[in-house]
């Protein structure tokens, strides 16, 4: 059965808690027990010694295998509680944001994720705060883009499973391609067969893509000019107001907004339009202290009702 790289991290992690208390373990011995062939095995093993408890590249997993049994040489060495500088729990913070926001992401690994980022954050203090102020995401794969500009060359449809952050699932799609571009991150833009309009389709957000048989014919359409950023909102469009703090200042940079104005606590009172309001509950989850949903209020008792749901989940754990 295939995997992805969300599988293969769960199981490497169980990996280093089997391999402790197995000390010689037989290759053919782990692989049953994880349900692995010895191949994918050994491939997880050649990854385990670039793991370790420090970015900087000490305390690596010592781990190696002669083909028949497998040998952990330090395991004491990294038992110690971790202690994290300012720029590694930092670029953790960041990494786990990212991370949650994967297509294809089990819900109870999501809120195992989330329970462990909140620890973190209370465990850096303030060393941590700067992580607020950064982002990252992940690129699409290769393959993604590559299929994509085959079907726009060989006019054909194609099928996709996309994962909608605003909605927090996955889709599944028929979208006729009209075109590839990037701001930022790189765009499919195309005729969906589902809703029966034009959408555009992140591929770092694509989880599986297929070419099909069938002809792609986008109707007549206008492209748009991209030349003012990607997203452009209409004077229609639901106006919503948002309140940072200091740290949370750094919304205004990252979304196109009406007004921003000064608050006496370094903060700023934002107020910016969208198509959709509802995708910007988890902006709110994601500034939790240093920002809060002013209006609309059913807009700012959904993300109350998010955040309440995260926080029991936290505290519902053993």
């Amino acid at each position: 059965m295939a995997t992805n790289a969300i599988d293969q991290t769960r199981r490497m992690l169980s990996l280093v808690t089997y391999l402790r208390e197995r000390p010689g373990a037989h290759v053919q011995d782990v692989a049953r027990a994880f349900g692995i062939t010895e191949d994918e095995l050994i491939s997880d093993l050649d990854v385990l010694p670039m793991c370790g408890t420090s970015f900087r590249g000490g305390d690596l997993l010592d781990i190696d295998t002669d083909g028949d049994r497998i040998w952990w040489h330090n395991p004491d060495d990294v038992a110690e509680p971790l202690r994290l500088a300012a720029d590694e729990a930092t670029a953790l913070l960041v990494a786990a944001r990212a991370v949650a926001t994967l297509p294809g992401l089990r819900e109870s690994d999501r809120l195992a994720l989330v329970r462990a980022t909140a620890k973190l954050e209370t465990a850096a203090g303030e060393t941590g705060a700067a992580s607020s102020r950064l982002s990252v995401t992940f690129e699409s794969e290769g393959g993604v883009f590559a299929e994509v500009d085959r079907a726009i060359s060989e006019r054909r449809r194609l099928w996709l499973r996309y994962y909608s952050p605003a909605r927090d699932q996955l889709t599944e799609r028929e979208v006729d391609p009209i075109r590839l571009f990037a701001v930022g991150h790189t765009y499919l833009e195309g005729w969906c067969r589902l809703s029966e309009d034009r959408r555009t389709f992140r591929l770092d957000r694509v989880a599986e893509i297929k070419l099909l048989d069938a002809p792609a014919a986008p109707p007549e359409l206008e492209l748009r000019d991209l030349s003012e950023g990607l997203v452009q909102p209409a004077a229609e469009d639901p106006e919503v107001v948002i309140e940072v703090g200091a740290g949370g200042r750094w919304v205004a940079e990252y979304y196109p907004h009406d007004r921003a104005e000064e608050r006496p606590d370094g903060g700023l009172r934002i107020t910016l339009r969208t198509p959709d309001p509802a995708s910007l509950r988890r902006l709110a989850l994601r500034l939790g202290g240093e920002g809060r949903i002013v209006s609309p209020p059913e807009l700012a008792d959904s993300a109350r009702r998010a955040a309440a749901e995260a926080l029991a989940a936290y505290d519902g754990a053993v």
